[in-house]
Protein backbone atom coordinates (compact mmCIF):
# COMPACT_ATOMS: atom_id res chain seq x y z
CA UNK A 1 0.00 0.00 0.00
CA UNK A 2 2.96 2.64 0.74
CA UNK A 3 4.20 1.96 -3.00
CA UNK A 4 0.61 2.98 -4.34
CA UNK A 5 0.58 6.23 -2.29
CA UNK A 6 3.89 6.79 -2.96
CA UNK A 7 3.49 6.06 -6.91
CA UNK A 8 -0.21 8.35 -6.60
CA UNK A 9 2.32 11.17 -4.84
CA UNK A 10 4.88 10.83 -7.33
CA UNK A 11 2.25 11.46 -10.45
CA UNK A 12 0.50 14.14 -8.66
CA UNK A 13 3.50 15.84 -8.08
CA UNK A 14 4.71 15.47 -11.68
CA UNK A 15 0.85 16.15 -13.21
CA UNK A 16 0.90 19.92 -10.64
CA UNK A 17 4.52 20.89 -12.20
CA UNK A 18 2.79 20.47 -15.22
CA UNK A 19 -0.39 22.11 -14.78
CA UNK A 20 2.16 25.20 -13.62
CA UNK A 21 4.64 24.65 -17.26
CA UNK A 22 0.78 24.63 -18.96
CA UNK A 23 0.18 27.98 -17.25
CA UNK A 24 3.61 29.53 -18.21
CA UNK A 25 4.10 28.22 -21.33
CA UNK A 26 0.65 26.58 -22.48
CA UNK A 27 1.92 25.20 -25.78
CA UNK A 28 1.16 21.47 -24.77
CA UNK A 29 -1.96 19.95 -22.73
CA UNK A 30 -0.45 19.78 -18.88
CA UNK A 31 -1.15 15.78 -18.36
CA UNK A 32 1.72 15.81 -21.34
CA UNK A 33 4.44 18.06 -19.76
CA UNK A 34 3.31 16.08 -16.36
CA UNK A 35 4.29 12.61 -17.93
CA UNK A 36 7.30 14.57 -19.24
CA UNK A 37 8.16 15.57 -15.67
CA UNK A 38 7.52 12.07 -14.72
CA UNK A 39 10.10 10.55 -16.80
CA UNK A 40 12.67 13.03 -16.20
CA UNK A 41 12.10 12.69 -12.25
CA UNK A 42 12.25 9.06 -12.83
CA UNK A 43 15.86 9.02 -14.76
CA UNK A 44 17.22 11.49 -12.15
CA UNK A 45 15.93 8.99 -9.76
CA UNK A 46 14.20 12.00 -7.51
CA UNK A 47 11.66 8.99 -7.54
CA UNK A 48 12.34 5.32 -7.04
CA UNK A 49 11.58 3.48 -9.88
CA UNK A 50 11.68 0.42 -8.02
CA UNK A 51 8.52 2.05 -5.85
CA UNK A 52 6.78 2.97 -8.14
CA UNK A 53 7.00 -0.16 -10.60
CA UNK A 54 4.14 -2.35 -9.84
CA UNK A 55 1.73 0.25 -9.35
CA UNK A 56 3.07 1.64 -12.35
CA UNK A 57 2.32 -1.94 -14.37
CA UNK A 58 -0.84 -2.37 -13.07
CA UNK A 59 -2.44 1.11 -14.10
CA UNK A 60 -0.71 -0.07 -17.52
CA UNK A 61 -2.74 -3.34 -17.79
CA UNK A 62 -5.73 -1.27 -17.01
CA UNK A 63 -5.41 1.66 -19.24
CA UNK A 64 -8.18 0.42 -21.88
CA UNK A 65 -10.76 2.16 -19.01
CA UNK A 66 -9.51 5.30 -19.77
CA UNK A 67 -10.39 4.81 -23.71
CA UNK A 68 -14.04 3.92 -22.87
CA UNK A 69 -14.97 7.78 -22.98
CA UNK A 70 -13.45 8.18 -26.47
CA UNK A 71 -15.56 5.05 -27.55
CA UNK A 72 -19.05 6.65 -26.30
CA UNK A 73 -18.09 9.44 -27.99
CA UNK A 74 -16.97 8.39 -31.45
CA UNK A 75 -20.56 6.05 -31.12
CA UNK A 76 -22.28 9.58 -30.42
CA UNK A 77 -20.89 11.02 -33.08
CA UNK A 78 -21.40 7.98 -35.43
CA UNK A 79 -23.06 10.52 -38.15
CA UNK A 80 -20.39 12.95 -38.93
CA UNK A 81 -17.76 9.84 -38.84
CA UNK A 82 -20.00 8.47 -41.56
CA UNK A 83 -20.27 11.62 -43.66
CA UNK A 84 -16.03 12.28 -43.13
CA UNK A 85 -14.81 8.87 -43.31
CA UNK A 86 -12.84 8.94 -46.32
CA UNK A 87 -11.61 12.03 -45.03
CA UNK A 88 -10.49 10.90 -41.75
CA UNK A 89 -8.69 7.52 -42.94
CA UNK A 90 -7.07 10.10 -45.09
CA UNK A 91 -5.32 12.19 -42.81
CA UNK A 92 -4.83 8.87 -39.78
CA UNK A 93 -3.00 7.01 -42.67
CA UNK A 94 -1.01 9.98 -44.49
CA UNK A 95 0.05 11.19 -40.78
CA UNK A 96 1.17 8.11 -39.45
CA UNK A 97 3.12 7.41 -42.62
CA UNK A 98 4.43 10.83 -42.27
CA UNK A 99 5.21 10.70 -38.69
CA UNK A 100 7.18 7.05 -39.10
CA UNK A 101 8.99 8.52 -42.09
CA UNK A 102 10.29 11.10 -40.16
CA UNK A 103 11.21 9.47 -36.97
CA UNK A 104 12.87 7.23 -39.25
CA UNK A 105 15.05 9.50 -40.66
CA UNK A 106 15.58 11.34 -37.63
CA UNK A 107 16.98 7.96 -35.87
CA UNK A 108 18.68 7.49 -38.88
CA UNK A 109 20.67 10.47 -38.43
CA UNK A 110 21.36 10.99 -34.82
CA UNK A 111 20.79 7.12 -33.56
CA UNK A 112 22.90 5.37 -35.87
CA UNK A 113 26.75 5.75 -35.60
CA UNK A 114 28.56 5.67 -39.17
CA UNK A 115 31.27 2.70 -40.16
CA UNK A 116 34.87 4.20 -40.09
CA UNK A 117 36.29 3.45 -43.56
CA UNK A 118 38.68 0.37 -43.41
CA UNK A 119 40.13 1.63 -46.72
CA UNK A 120 42.60 3.54 -45.37
CA UNK A 121 44.03 1.60 -43.37
CA UNK A 122 44.16 -1.46 -45.19
CA UNK A 123 46.06 0.31 -47.95
CA UNK A 124 48.87 1.17 -45.31
CA UNK A 125 49.34 -2.10 -44.40
CA UNK A 126 49.70 -3.41 -48.36
CA UNK A 127 52.70 -0.96 -48.79
CA UNK A 128 54.64 -1.84 -45.41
Amino acid sequence: MKNVLYTLFAISISLLLGKLVNYLLSGLPASLYGMVIYAVFLQLNWFSPHKVSVTNQWLIRNMGVCFVPAGVGVINHFQLIQQHGIALITIIFSSTFLLLTVIGCLSERFLITPVPDDDSTSAGENNA
